[in-house]
């Protein structure tokens, strides 16, 4: 076995045992990929403030009570602005399910014309019982969220344990990153340090572009929604806005609440079909310019990589996984890119060629993978 065959399924193992044991252990993984992702994103700052002069634990410190103020603020700003409305449309659940109920039973008088009674009977039958159990699923989700022990623990390790491990991450990082480097192979060390440079080049443009990508939506949305005329719009803009961080997921969650609402405020197609367009242009905008310049051009990463990426990481690791799906997705997307690039230098691909290791400038000018 060459020694770079060995090389090769020592890591595989390496990267196997750890996915294995952050599977065991996904129950309380939540605050410590949270405190990483809030690291990550601070580090910069302190690593600036340092650069002043400031010890790094006091600045660690002070950037996150900076962050924590600053993420006060916010809510106490916006809780107000859409407390009321995220009550009203709580409260408009009930009455959008009975207005649904009256429809379905035009409907069916419609086709009770048209078609024999047992058969519009049996459809009555199903569309009750599946709206029966829809209602039961998510009454059944909401209580349980409320008063499952496990969920209140999570929630009191996310507000307790994140702080702190982010302070703590934030404090060492430069000296986990060194002792990381110190066990890199020596003869690839500047290959992995390569590697290393653009993934985190490339998780910063997916932080940074996909936060512009949420604000814009959220804005667009509130304001287009209230406009309207449509009740709780605001909140649903809101809504919109933090659930667009999963691709596909925002708009949609928001398309079906807001022409239920629309539909039961105002009772006409035109409405409804003004509330239709306003989705029509917000995700024709997204789809065709803010996420393929803010973030596709940044990541190198096909949506549909991210969406697979996502459904896995939740599938694995739950919501944690979630957190770190997208970074995961972007490792090894870069990681693949380098294996393409030492695919095509190798006899393999070629015979004629003479296989090297390439380094990082071999890796940076490839097409992304689509």
């Amino acid at each position: 076995m060459s020694p770079r065959i060995y090389r090769t399924l020592f890591w595989l193992g390496l990267l196997l045992l750890a996915i294995l044991a952050l599977g065991l252990v996904q129950g309380i993984l939540m605050p410590f990929a949270t405190g990483f992702a809030l690291a990550y994103v601070l580090a910069p700052g302190v690593g600036r403030l340092e650069s002043y002069g400031v010890r790094r634990g006091l600045a660690s410190l002070v950037i996150l009570i900076a962050f924590v103020l600053a993420l006060a603020l916010l809510l106490v700003i916006l809780v107000p602005l859409v407390q009321g409305q995220i009550v009203q449309l709580i409260t408009k659940v009930p009455s959008l399910v009975r207005w649904s109920q009256d429809e379905v039973g035009k409907w069916l008088v419609l086709l009770q014309e048209r078609l024999p009674a047992d058969d519009v009977g049996k459809v009555r039958d199903l569309i009750g019982a599946k709206l029966a159990e829809a209602i039961t699923w998510i009454a059944g989700l909401v209580q349980g969220l409320l008063t499952s022990s496990l969920a209140i623990l999570n929630i009191l390790s996310l507000v307790i344990v994140t702080p702190i491990v982010t302070f703590f991450l934030l404090r060492d990082w430069e000296e986990m990153v060194a002792l990381i480097d110190s066990y890199l192979p020596r003869q690839s060390v500047e290959t992995v340090r390569g590697q290393a440079r653009l993934v985190s080049d490339t998780l910063v443009g997916f932080i940074h572009g996909q936060a512009l990508v949420c604000l814009i939506l959220a804005v667009y949305y509130g304001i287009s929604l209230t406009l309207a005329g449509l009740e709780s719009g605001l909140a649903l803009g809101m809504l919109i806005g933090a659930l667009a961080i999963i691709p596909m997921l925002g708009v949609t969650t928001g398309l079906i609440l807001a022409l239920g609402l629309a539909a039961s405020q105002y009772g006409s197609w035109t409405e409804v079909l003004l509330v239709g367009g306003i989705f029509a242009i917000g995700q024709s905008v997204e789809a065709n310019i803010l996420t393929p310049k803010l973030v596709g051009d940044r990541i190198h990463l096909h949506p549909v990589w991210v969406i697979f990426a996502l459904f896995a990481g939740g599938t694995l690791f739950g919501f944690a996984g979630i957190l770190v799906a997208v970074p995961a997705a972007a490792v090894i997307g870069v990681l693949a890119r380098f294996a393409l690039a030492q695919y095509r230098q190798s006899s393999l691909y070629d015979a004629r060629s003479n296989p090297q290791e390439p380094g990082p400038e071999n890796v940076t000018n490839l097409s992304r993978l689509r």
